[in-house]
């Protein structure tokens, strides 16, 4: 179904009692659809979708801009949790407390029917980057690695090998980030950077590649803490273990 127009989505606060897909959502009953959507059909039951279509309605005349239908019971976004208990449609319970997809054998898995990651490159509507974020840390199921905090925007890579940890922090902060080749550099500040080291690695040795310094570092049982004064173009924190 496509291109989408006056369609929403209705965010099912109650009937998910908080999902964490929801974070940061809470103040809102609906939000904007994508533009394409593909009809679906589930083959196992899924109970209290977080997300539900409001379908699209004309965006004109005037007089007949108006929803035909308040609420559905489409799913606009399947959850799924595979653990020691076999396949699992997620609930809230298991997704507040992890017990299933934290076990060895098992994972998660979120789709959705529609075009949100297109959808935020090209409108960039921060509801769909929270729902994008929190997916992306209700799948994973534990601690980042690596967290950042500071003025800016970074991409972050963590490289693990047998004997190093890297994180590379590469500077995107600019007006022409999202729209074609960057003219210049802009520089941004100081970066708190903390890193969970691996179960059994013992750091040596932490160093800025590109400021080639050696950074003051605070360890707190697997946890580095360190700040990089400033960063360009791209910093590389490089940590032997």
């Amino acid at each position: 179904e496509a291109p989408m127009r006056n369609a929403y989505l209705r965010l099912e606060h109650n009937s998910t009692r908080g999902h964490p897909i929801l974070k940061g959502l809470e103040d809102a009953s609906r939000i904007i659809h994508g533009v394409w959507r593909v009809e679906v059909e589930a083959r196992e039951k899924f109970s209290n979708p977080p997300l539900t279509l409001i379908p699209s309605y004309p965006d004109l005349p005037m007089e007949k801009v108006y929803p035909r239908v308040a609420k559905t019971d489409r799913p606009e976004v399947y959850l799924r949790e595979v653990g020691l208990r076999g396949p699992q449609p997620a609930d809230r319970s298991e997704a507040s407390h992890g017990s299933v997809g934290t076990t060895s054998d098992g994972g998660r898995v979120i789709y959705f029917p529609w075009d949100i990651d297109r959808t935020f490159w090209e409108v960039l509507c921060v509801d769909h980057f929270k729902l994008l974020r929190n997916s992306v840390e209700w799948a994973t199921n534990e601690e980042p690695p690596v967290a950042i905090t500071g003025p800016g925007v970074l991409d972050v890579t963590v490289w693990r090998q047998k004997k190093s940890m890297t994180v590379h922090l590469v500077n995107l902060t600019n007006p022409m980030m999202m729209k074609g080749p960057i003219r210049e550099l802009i520089a941004i500040g100081a970066q708190k950077v903390r890193v969970r080291i691996p179960d059994g690695a013992r750091p040596r040795t932490v160093k800025l590649l590109a400021a080639n310094i050696i950074p003051r570092v605070e360890r707190s049982g697997r946890y580095l803490t360190l700040t990089v004064p400033a960063i360009l173009d791209h910093e590389v924190v490089a940590i032997d273990l």
